[in-house]
Order: structure tokens, then C-alpha cells, then sequence
């Protein structure tokens, strides 16, 4: 049987959905958040943090629905994925696959945080790991060979691996550091929603 989403739950949805938009467009505002590869430059961005703190704190089924939101607004032409692109065309080029990975980020994320009745620390960050080995295991292939074969760029998978370090360190710092903070976040968002829901 489905749950019915709470007014509360689907705002915060609403803001992950947002934040994605903010996170994919971060290197517009700090152009030195670019990392140069073989076939062209790739900005840095926080879709990746957004995305797995989606899942930590939305679950499994409405983190996935909010990244799905996002991605149909790109794909509908509004400009949310970085540097203020849209459009189908997205979706197949090098950085389509990361941007595909952000459901499986979200549901992997949810799914292992829900399975445990108390959450700990470290079930943040389990289920922050397998999220980024999601999106890089996606992700790190589809780039590879779109880059082959749809921008005709010759790229190894070596290559795309090393290509794709900076990006990898630059996650896992600010997704794992984020896992130790969730708890106390969690913690003043459930107050939060027990004020509100009393003065409703």
C-alpha cells in the first residue's frame, strides 16, 4: 500500500529539487570550478551531495521521485543541469550517465538508511559510499563512451578513471563529512516539523 506524502515531506522535496538546480550551476558563480580533461572541460558541482543527501533524508521512494522531478525539467527544456544546459541532447552526452545515476544515487541511499530501525553514523555513511559507487559506476562507462562515440574523442577507460579523481575526492569528502553531520540536521528538521504540525 502507498504512503500518501505528507504537505511536509513534498516541500522538502521540492527543495532537494531546487538545491539540484543551485548544485548543478555552482561553477557559473566560481568559474575555477572546472577540471579539464581529454575531450573538454567538466565544472565541479554538488548534484552528486544533493543528490545522496536525498536519499538520506527523503528515503528511498520520495528522493528518487525529487531527482526524477529534476530531470524532467531538464529534459522539458528548463535550463537545470550545469552550466544552465537542457534538453534531451543531455542525456547522451558524456555527463548523461551521471545525471541517469542520480535515481539509483537516491534509491540505493534511501533503501539502506530505511532498512535500519536507528540509523547510526555509520549507516550514513554506508549508504553514502554505495551512492557514490553508484554514480561513478554509472556514471565513469557512460562517459567513456559517449565521449567515443558521440563527441568522437578518442578516451580510455584509464583515462576516464583518472579523469574523473578530482571529482571523486571532491565527493566523498563533502558526502562523508555530511553522513557524521545528518544525524544532528535530522534531529532540528523532526522539531522543526513537531512545532509546525502543532501550530497547524
Amino acid at each position: 500500500m502507498n504512503k500518501r506524502f505528507s504537505a511536509y515531506e513534498l516541500a522538502l522535496g521540492a527543495v532537494f529539487v531546487v538545491l539540484l538546480m543551485i548544485g548543478a550551476n555552482i561553477a557559473i558563480w566560481f568559474p575555477f570550478l572546472k577540471v579539464t580533461y581529454g575531450a573538454g572541460a567538466v565544472p565541479l558541482s554538488l548534484q552528486t551531495f544533493f543528490t545522496i543527501l536525498a536519499g538520506l533524508m527523503l528515503g528511498k521512494r520520495l528522493g528518487s521521485y525529487a531527482v526524477i522531478t529534476y530531470l524532467l525539467l531538464g529534459l522539458a527544456g528548463v535550463p537545470v543541469f550545469a552550466e544552465m544546459s537542457s534538453g534531451p541532447q543531455t542525456f547522451i552526452m558524456p555527463t548523461g550517465g551521471f545525471l541517469l545515476s542520480f535515481i539509483a544515487i537516491a534509491w540505493v541511499t534511501g533503501w539502506i538508511v530505511e532498512r535500519s530501525d536507528q540509523p547510526t553514523i555509520k549507516t550514513y555513511l554506508l549508504a553514502t559510499l554505495a551512492g557514490l559507487i553508484a554514480n561513478y559506476g554509472i556514471g565513469v562507462p557512460f562517459m567513456v563512451a559517449s565521449t567515443n562515440f558521440i563527441v568522437e574523442a578518442p578516451l580510455s577507460m584509464s583515462q576516464g578513471i583518472i579523469a574523473m579523481v578530482p571529482f571523486f575526492i571532491k565527493d566523498f569528502i563533502i558526502c562523508m563529512g555530511a553522513a557524521i553531520l545528518l544525524p544532528k540536521l535530522l534531529s532540528r528538521l523532526e522539531s522543526a516539523n513537531i512545532q509546525l504540525t502543532a501550530h497547524s
